[in-house]
């Protein structure tokens, strides 16, 4: 049996950057990731200003700067199916805002850690109370079992820390998204700009991320058990539907030379609801989450990643007043257990408004897109985005404060 201070489980965007940050305040920690490689694969992110705050405070900021041009503008288009008349919205981003590639963004992150932080093909079965050490035994698939004082839930949506913890699962919506990139060996045209384009029931996304290259999405009103594994038979049927719906041919020609590797499915979009966020209970002695264990926000307003950075920041800051740079090592006591208890608390109560604001802004935006309410909710979602500040983008300007 082995022990441990400070156990992460996955190791994704949010596990990476919370080990990043309590490696920064001298913590040590280990990450458990399922997978046997690093999860580098996947779709763009969209970072803003408050997710540039976090990466500065991770040490990291300045190489991703270099992989990706700013963004400086938002283009809302809506192409109405029948309709001659197309409405358009134009506005400036007020922060700083770059699609980074998710790859360059994980490989960052598990650069700056200290090697044999990540410990690969290493998934939880189980988690129970550990009486003699005021902290949890992990028990793994492969029947090890790992003592933790410490243990923060970083892995995802499928989260068993959160089971743990007694959340209720996310909330899921059957909308499947195609995702992907599309290269320019000689350039495009395109302005540095996140163009969102609503054609019939489908709604399209491009990001710019450097002159040659752009991210894209295409979120689909196909039934998810329609769809195969074959991307790109996935994006032949997204393809035929967007020729149909007469999509500028600027899209259907990015969609159709966009690079089959980077190609990416997904079945469902995830959230869980502001409600819980408000209330839900996420600390048990000395476990938590963070990240999308934690807030599952949505893929609506770009904040997911961010967010989770946020996380890992305000809670190593906060573990640091409690733990010392052995990490909570050596023999538990019930003192010092109680101690970083309390600083999980603090944690929590940190970053509950700020988490609770960004998935009710995110839901309502979801109910905007995806599930065409009637009028009078229609009217009282924008009532809600006004209230919130949505066209001035206020979340973007949170800063998340200093390691």
């Amino acid at each position: 049996m082995e022990s441990h201070g400070i156990v992460i489980a996955g190791g994704g965007i949010c596990g990476l950057a919370t080990a990043l940050a309590l490696h920064r305040k001298g913590i040590p920690s280990l990450v458990l990731e399922k997978s046997s490689t690093l999860r580098a694969e996947g779709a763009g992110i969209g970072v803003q200003a408050n997710g540039w705050r976090a990466l500065e405070q991770l040490g990291v900021a300045q190489e991703l700067r270099e992989t990706a041009d700013l963004i400086t503008s938002y283009r809302d288009v809506w192409k109405q199916e029948n309709k001659q008349s197309t409405q358009e919205d134009e506005y400036s981003v007020r922060t700083e805002m770059r699609c980074l590639n998710r790859k360059d963004l994980i490989e960052a992150l598990a650069k700056a850690i200290p090697a044999g932080t990540i410990r690969y093909g290493c998934q939880i079965a189980a988690i129970h109370e550990d009486p003699g050490s005021h902290g949890t035994l992990l028990t793994m698939v492969d029947g090890t079992t790992i003592k933790a004082k410490v243990l923060i839930g970083c892995e995802g949506t499928y989260s068993v820390v959160a089971k743990y913890l007694g959340l209720a699962p996310v909330r899921t919506i059957p909308r499947p998204v195609l995702r992907g990139y599309t290269t320019y060996p000689h350039g495009h045209a395109f302005k540095n700009e996140f163009l969102r384009l609503r054609v019939g029931d489908f709604f399209i996304g491009r990001l710019t991320i450097t002159d040659t290259l752009v991210h894209f999405f295409v979120t689909m009103p196909t039934p998810s058990t329609e769809l195969t594994r074959d991307l790109k038979k996935v994006r032949d049927l997204a393809l035929e539907d967007l020729q149909g719906l007469q999509c500028p041919a600027e899209i259907v020609d990015m969609v159709r030379e966009s690079d089959p590797e980077s190609l990416n499915l997904v079945t469902r979009l995830w959230y869980r609801p502001p409600w819980e966020v408000a209330f839900a209970g996420f600390r048990k002695g000395t476990v938590t989450v963070a990240g999308d264990a934690m807030h599952a926000i949505g893929p609506f307003i770009g904040q997911g990643g961010s967010a989770g950075m946020e996380d890992a920041v305000v809670l190593a800051r906060s573990l640091a007043r409690a733990v010392g740079r052995d990490g909570a090592g050596g023999e538990a006591r019930q003192e010092e257990m109680e101690m970083v208890g309390e600083a999980i608390g603090e944690y929590i109560r940190e970053r509950r408004l700020r988490l609770a604001l960004l998935s009710l802004e995110s839901f309502i935006m979801g109910a905007l897109l995806v599930r065409s309410p009637s009028p009078v909710i229609k009217l009282a979602c924008v009532a809600v985005l006004i209230l919130l500040g949505s066209k001035s983008l206020r979340h973007a300007n949170y800063d998340c404060g200093r390691l």
